[in-house]
């Protein structure tokens, strides 16, 4: 059912996925330089392809078990990014000059919490309904 807590979750992590990233800088370089995601093509695509695994799930409703594995493939994406991000922001040239990493290093950690609160909700569901299959 679309009026889900869940759903509330998911809606967020595309927020998070598919707009901030478009917001918030990754990381400044020591020449003042602010690399946002459009920037890095493939993070962009990684961040758009969170997004649109995000909201395939929200429709998903109907299929559980479905919408479930879609979550944890996006899991997996974001954490593939967060690996991608940190890479990127340590082989920066000059590290040891003054360097900033931006908020938008932290959008796929955001991404990820939401995630498993929304698995944790859609398990929630799929047990309920496995007790009251029980009791027919």
């Amino acid at each position: 059912m679309i009026q889900r807590i869940q759903t509330l979750y998911l809606l967020v992590a595309t927020g998070v996925a598919g707009g901030l990233p478009f917001v918030f800088n990754l990381w400044k370089t020591t020449n003042d330089a602010v690399v946002y995601a459009l920037d890095q093509p493939l993070l962009l695509g990684g961040f758009v392809l969170s997004a649109v695994l995000n909201l395939t799930s929200i429709f998903m409703f109907k299929n559980r078990k479905s919408q479930f594995v879609i979550n944890r493939l996006a899991i997996i994406l974001n954490f593939i990014l967060l690996i991608a991000l940190v890479y990127g922001s340590l082989n920066l040239p000059g590290e040891a000059a003054v360097s900033e990493k931006g908020i938008g290093m932290f959008l796929p950690i955001i991404s990820i919490v939401l995630l498993v609160l929304a698995n944790k909700a859609i398990k929630k569901d799929e047990d309920l309904v496995k007790s009251v299959d029980r009791l027919r």
